[in-house]
């Protein structure tokens, strides 16, 4: 029976079921698309965010209560849009079988080759923040390897969501591509699935959950977590362009990036200036909370959350600057809060112990560049570290000591952005890679291939071992 056909009744494991069994039933059928059929699969792709670019802007909106649509346009349709383009370009290329050295002493006129080849289903669970960049760019790099897709959405997209389950299928049959909504109890039964391939992107807490449950399938992870990044202002770089640069990351959907600046170490000396200049670069950007470039926090629990670390902060003797001063500093009935810098927050406040998500940025002074690197290495290993630094020992001293899954040197966020370099954690921010030839490679089947000569040499040293196989061996291993 067709998933899609399913009676009403049928409980969501048995409907997860079924289009698993529909998909890999394709895949057993046709297991290596063609080129062709893949280049169509991305125009595909491609075509459905073009046709549909104000209809997805206007279900993020929903979802989040408001939301930029130029940060929409910005952040998701373009990276998407764009990334298809590159793979486009690269993907005869990756597709190619490749040549591998052979030991022609042990293995002459033998021959040696890597076929990526499609794993079959890949599952991805997509988080709210960015729910389309996060949902078509690992399509694109699963249908660039030729697999199917089941993607589940978030409970926190369910304009979206509903969006995206009425219209995909005019696009893509559901034993190729099948979005689910968060209704209950979906994403636990999702990550039970015996997937080909699961790729999730969210929180360590979550993460973990759904690396256990993958686990009992044995089914390999791709795990895209978070943290708390850190920008490094180094002595000598010009203060406005570091302030600039990281304050448009971090007002950037409201700080609701995995890969935002969770905070920023600024020379002791210069915090005062970096907080003059911060004052004056916030305001002409947005004017007031209320305008529209500003975006929501998505819901009200979120809101709470960080209202709660800020006034937690304030209590305990911090400093709260908002950025945004004529007016209020948040906003219950919108739910936004005004991007906001925190001065001397105690290290065990909730602002300095759990990643922000938010648009709070705090200000740690620092004497040394040993300083800051044995504070950042004394937690979790962050998803990206971000310095300021025209000086090449400060940097490599950076890139040296502390390990982080990517890097921005002179800027924040937009390593994520670059097509060809791979995306990825590492620890507790999380595990695997995708974008660019890593992505084609994490959702493909390396297959190494073995091709024996017409006589195979291994014929002249079998048993019963005597003295040529001694003399054959003490060559080999004495070699």
């Amino acid at each position: 029976m067709h998933p899609t056909d399913l009676p009403a009744g049928v409980t969501i494991p048995e409907r997860l079921q079924a289009t698993l069994a529909a998909q890999r039933a394709a895949y057993h059928a046709h297991p290596v698309p063609t080129l062709g059929e893949r280049r169509a699969d991305l125009n595909r792709l491609q075509a459905f965010l073009r046709d549909h670019q104000h209809a997805l802007a206007e279900a993020i909106s929903a979802d989040y209560g408001h939301r930029s649509t130029h940060e929409t346009r910005l952040a998701e349709l373009v990276p998407a849009i764009d990334g298809i383009d590159h793979v486009q370009k690269h993907l005869r290329r990756w597709m190619r079988p490749q040549r591998r050295g052979v030991d022609w002493l042990t293995f002459p006129l033998a021959r040696n080759r890597v076929i990526p080849q499609p794993l079959g289903v890949v599952g991805v669970i997509v988080p709210w923040n960015f729910p389309v960049n996060l949902s078509f760019v690992p399509l694109t790099y699963i249908f660039a390897a030729g697999n199917r897709a089941m993607v589940k959405m978030s409970e926190n997209s369910r304009h979206l969501a509903a969006l995206l389950i009425e219209k995909i299928p005019a696009y893509f049959p559901p034993e190729k591509l099948q979005f689910f909504d968060e209704t209950g109890g979906v994403g636990i039964e999702f990550s039970k699935l015996p997937f080909d391939h699961l790729l999730f992107t969210g929180s360590g807490q979550t993460g973990r959950a759904v690396m256990a449950a993958a686990a009992a399938n044995l089914c390999p992870v791709t795990l895209e977590l978070g943290g708390k990044a850190p920008a490094i202002v180094g002595p000598g770089f010009p203060l406005r362009t570091a302030a600039e640069r990281i304050l448009f990351v971090k007002c950037l959907n409201a700080g609701q990036i995995c890969t935002t600046v969770d905070h920023v170490f600024v020379p002791e000396a210069q915090v005062a200036e970096f907080v003059r200049l911060s004052q004056a670069i916030v305001p002409p950007r947005f004017g007031r909370l209320a305008s529209p470039d500003y975006t929501s926090i998505i819901d009200q629990r979120s809101f709470d959350r960080l209202v709660a670390a800020l006034e937690e902060a304030r209590e305990r003797g911090a400093t709260l600057v908002n950025l945004l001063p004529d007016g209020p500093a948040w906003d219950s009935a919108t739910r936004k809060i005004a991007p906001h810098l925190v001065l001397n927050a105690p290290e065990d406040t909730a602002l300095m112990r759990r990643e922000i998500f938010g648009p709070i940025l705090p200000v740690i002074p620092y004497r040394t560049l040993d300083e800051v690197i044995a504070r950042v290495n004394a937690g979790d290993r962050p998803l990206a570290v971000y310095p300021f630094s025209r000086d090449g020992g400060f940097l490599q001293q950076v890139l040296d000591r502390i390990m982080s899954g990517g890097v921005s040197v002179n800027d924040a966020l937009f390593h994520v952005a670059q097509h060809d370099l791979p995306f990825g954690g590492v620890g507790p921010s999380g595990m695997g890679h995708y974008h660019g030839r890593e992505g084609f490679d994490t959702f493909s089947k390396l297959r190494p291939v073995f091709h024996q000569a017409p006589v195979s040499a291994m014929k002249f040293i079998g048993p019963p071992y005597g003295g040529f196989a001694d003399r054959l061996l003490a060559f080999l291993i004495g070699r």
